[in-house]
């Protein structure tokens, strides 16, 4: 089937447009590149994982998300010690210097998801048979996968995480001792055992038996909490999205309880009443850096508890909900800083017959707990203080995301399909893309290229790429500036493709070292 495809490494888009061209359909190319990205961008997502699929199906059913992202360990035991986790700096190595504190280890680990979100959405809108979607990712743990200069970037920045522990030494080391780095081939026999595993006995397989007690005996070690009544009893949850108008299209995202879509939904909707200025103009960067603002004060207002009890949708995106918001950037309120978590990865698939899917999945920075064997990195969800700001919940309990799977629906049908890397980046720099696109006319490709505007109180952080004479206007405005001298994956890492009058288009992001295919072309 012809289509496009955009994910955070070639592998992955590849294993997607392989699918593609033996017949699947949209679904079918989403599931096979997110099982891909568990061999090409194993530091960033895994079976390990959590995440969240964007169904919009071209037969007239109605647009879903899955939701099968993290939740709370704990099921069927008493409520243990708390165990320590372990604090690691992780430095970006860009120009701003810029840091953040991850916390792992076993009493970090979150029950994942992933396997069990890629099993329903495959049993709902699939058309290949199971196996042959895990065909590719198997085929790559096999052979192994070369390391690319984007790749071994972020093995530097993980390095700490990924090496942390006698397994993960075992598996993401050279024989040297040393880590990775650019033109190194990773092998990952161990994640294809758990693959072929996975294939012949479908997403179970992670959930009930040897792997499942696997999991539970190597997080127990450490102080950890889950147990095996959270894995079996481990269940997808179907959600209807939320939606906003933005300039005659309609912007689907992931609802709550999760944050990033209905963030970006205020916060482009704030944007078509407030944005001015060209693209890279010192205007357009004021504007985003005061719609970023408003979307932190209003995470202030009983956002978090809003996340789960409802109305939250109506409450921000009604109109005086907005005529709130513009009033006080119309008042130069200031913005809240917000902790910001780790790695996420994206792939975005739109098919001939108009079916858009759009998946994100993530562990966190990583546990650094591998289940020895498994090729099973666990996630760090329950070390992310974005995640667990309302403190503990009850097991079983979902947690909520930033991640923000989207599609963008014009008078034709699918016009965009984006995600994006980044953490509480991300949600600007899917925002960023639509406005680009939608907005601003640019194609997909220059949409993902262009520079981004990050703001972290009290600092706007503009990335290389800007005319330094606006960011001199900027800063004459009286923003403090922070001046990237070049493009870096703190920006967030963004996969889309379009759908423009009738031909497709697919663009990854190169901050990631992401890679955009059209099949059938």
């Amino acid at each position: 089937m012809r289509g496009a495809v955009a994910a955070g490494h070639p592998l992955t888009a590849a294993a997607g447009a392989r699918v593609l061209d033996e017949g699947g359909n949209a679904v079918d190319a989403c599931v096979a590149a997110a099982f891909a990205a568990w061999v090409a961008e194993s530091p960033l997502t895994g079976p390990g994982a959590g995440g969240f699929a964007l169904v919009v199906p071209s037969d007239g059913r109605p647009a879903r998300v899955a939701d099968f992202f993290v939740s709370t360990p704990g099921l069927g035991r008493p409520a243990p010690p708390a165990a320590e986790m372990r604090a690691i700096d992780v430095a970006f190595g860009g120009d701003g210097q810029t840091t953040q504190v991850f916390r792992i280890g076993e009493a970090s680990c979150a029950v994942p998801g992933a396997a069990a979100g890629l099993g329903a959405v495959h049993r709902a809108y699939g058309r290949l048979p199971w196996r042959v979607l895990l065909e590719p990712a198997i085929e790559l743990a096999r052979t192994g996968v070369e390391v690319s200069r984007a790749q071994a970037h972020l093995h530097a920045i993980l390095d700490l995480i990924l090496r942390h522990t006698e397994e993960g030494r075992r598996v993401y080391s050279r024989p040297d001792g040393s880590r990775l780095g650019p033109g190194d081939a990773l092998h990952l026999p161990d994640l294809g055992v758990t693959l072929e595993q996975i294939a012949e006995e479908g997403a179970a397989a992670l959930y009930r038996g040897e792997l499942a007690r696997a999991i539970v005996q190597t997080v127990s070690v450490g102080g950890g909490a889950i147990t095996e009544s959270d894995l079996a009893g481990y269940r997808v949850a179907w959600r209807r999205p939320v939606r906003v108008g933005y300039l005659g299209h309609e912007v689907i995202s992931n609802p709550p309880p999760s944050s990033g879509g209905i963030l970006i939904a205020y916060g482009l909707a704030l944007l078509a009443h407030a944005g001015r200025g060209a693209p890279g103009s010192a205007e357009a960067i004021a504007s985003l850096a005061e719609v970023m603002r408003e979307q932190t004060r209003v995470r202030e207002e009983g956002f978090t508890s809003g996340l789960h009890r409802g109305g939250l949708a109506r409450r921000l995106l009604s109109p005086e909900g907005i005529a709130r918001g513009l009033a006080r950037m119309e008042a130069g309120a200031p913005g809240v800083a917000e902790p910001a978590p780790a790695g996420t990865t994206h792939v975005s698939v739109v098919d001939s017959d108009g079916t858009a899917a759009s998946l994100s999945s993530s562990t966190g920075s990583g546990s650094g707990v591998i289940v020895p064997g498994t090729g099973i990195h666990l996630n760090n969800m329950l070390g992310e203080y974005d995640l667990v700001a309302g403190g503990p919940s009850a097991p079983g309990r979902r947690l909520t995301s930033m991640m923000a799977p989207t599609v963008v629906v014009g008078p034709a049908g699918p016009r965009l399909v984006v995600g994006s890397a980044g953490s509480v980046r991300l949600r600007g720099a899917i925002m960023q893309v639509i406005a680009n696109v939608v907005a601003h006319g640019l194609d997909v490709a220059a949409a993902i290229d262009h520079p981004r505007v990050h703001v972290d109180e009290p600092h706007v952080h503009c990335e290389g790429g800007f005319d330094p004479a606006e960011l001199d206007r900027v800063e004459s405005f009286g923003y403090e500036v922070v001046r990237w001298r070049r493009r870096n994956l703190f920006f967030g890492g963004t996969n889309a493709v379009e759908v423009r009058d009738g031909s497709l288009a697919a663009a990854g992001d190169a901050r990631r070292g992401g890679a955009g295919i059209v099949s059938g072309a």
